[in-house]
């Protein structure tokens, strides 16, 4: 399974981006913002590709999908959120429709979570 998640819109405290699996708009994002110097918990991941897991979260308590290997970073997740004070440099998804914010991000979540769950290749994101 391939993500690609596209940052389409950097304000002063959140970015804003759109996920697409295997090429198919699924929804929209929400992260921190890049920086050229790290601040632990503000700063959004680099721009890469990333191998994707599903494993447990001792943060969450359940098992989430975690990107591997990301420079300077530990324990990145996609997990559902509102707003950049959800992020903590991990990946929010759902629907932008307010903002700098998003709505519906459980619903998204839970169905991403589904697909990757259903996954017959390895899961990957490319973030540009």
């Amino acid at each position: 399974m391939k993500l690609e998640l596209t940052r389409v819109f950097i304000a002063e405290d959140y970015t804003i981006g759109h996920l697409a699996i295997d090429g198919e708009h699924f929804c929209d994002t929400l992260e921190d913002v890049p920086r050229d110097i790290k601040i632990l918990n503000r700063t959004c991941i680099p721009k890469g590709s990333y191998k994707v897991v599903i494993n447990y979260s001792n943060r969450f308590k359940k098992s989430m999908p975690q990107l591997l290997n990301v420079p300077g970073f530990d324990g990145i997740r996609i997990h559902p959120g509102n707003n950049a004070d959800d992020t903590s440099g991990c990946i929010l998804v759902g629907e932008n429709t307010i903002k700098g914010g998003l709505t519906k991000s459980l619903d998204t979540y839970n169905a991403l979570y589904e697909k990757m769950l259903n996954a017959t290749r390895p899961i990957e994101i490319i973030i540009t």
